[in-house]
């Protein structure tokens, strides 16, 4: 349904995005936000998803700037190299892969009102552009490692946020999701009785019955606030 588009960021930095078209006109756009797998299949399958409901979807490469063409598996090797990755980007002086994203976000516009969704580290990503980005009309997180900590709960998003968080992922403990839903009352919080990356179909922690609810309840937070 998809295909790699080149987009530019505002520093003039040229990247890969995965875009895959709505058949008919769009009802909104999403930008989906890679794991620390690069926009690999799994990815490309949840923007074709999101088109295949109606929204334009942009999947932008945010490992770009330190390592093209990435896409990992989920193997021991493949999560140490994709760690590594993300640290790498993690690093780049500010504002680093958030102008990457904002380029996606201008270019996903087309499609209408703009949503973002992240998983893993990209829920990190798609939680810092819900507060720090322009052009975003909702957000979506799913297990954003990182995001629970007190420095980032003491962002403020600029948009609608709604969070996913499994209820046995050892990477993010549920206590620092209470701190992170107390902290944050205007943001939708749910816990699934799931590990990290219950959303993925391609990892042992895939988990059908949360992934599905959580899809259903994403796809009506994203019609709502982006639907004209």
């Amino acid at each position: 349904m998809g295909a790699f588009t080149d987009l530019k960021a505002a520093d003039g930095f040229p990247f890969p995005a995965y875009v895959a078209q709505p058949t008919g006109k769009a009802k909104g756009a999403v930008v989906v936000l890679q794991e620390i797998f690069g926009v690999n299949s799994h990815i490309r399958s949840v923007a074709d998803g999101y088109a295949a409901e109606g929204f334009l979807a942009v999947a932008p490469s945010t490992f770009h700037r330190v390592k093209p063409g990435v896409e990992l598996g989920y193997g021991e090797n493949d999560m140490s190299a994709g760690f590594a990755l993300k640290t790498a980007v993690e690093a780049l002086p500010a504002p680093g892969v958030l102008q990457d994203i904002q380029a996606a976000i201008r270019h996903a516009a087309q499609g209408g009102k703009v949503g973002i969704v992240g998983y893993c580290w990209g829920g990190l990503l798609s939680w810092r552009s819900a507060c720090l980005l322009d052009g975003l009309s909702a957000a979506v997180t799913y297990y954003g490692g990182g995001m629970t900590t007190p420095d980032e709960a003491a962002r403020t998003p600029k948009v609608p946020v709604l969070s996913h968080f499994g209820k046995q992922d050892h990477w993010i403990p549920l206590d620092s999701v209470e701190a992170f839903r107390k902290a944050h009352p205007e943001v939708e919080v749910y816990v699934y009785p799931a590990n990290h990356g219950f959303n993925c179909d391609q990892r042992g922690s895939y988990d059908a019955p949360s992934a599905k609810l959580a899809r259903e309840r994403s796809l009506a937070f994203f019609t709502k606030h982006l639907a004209a």
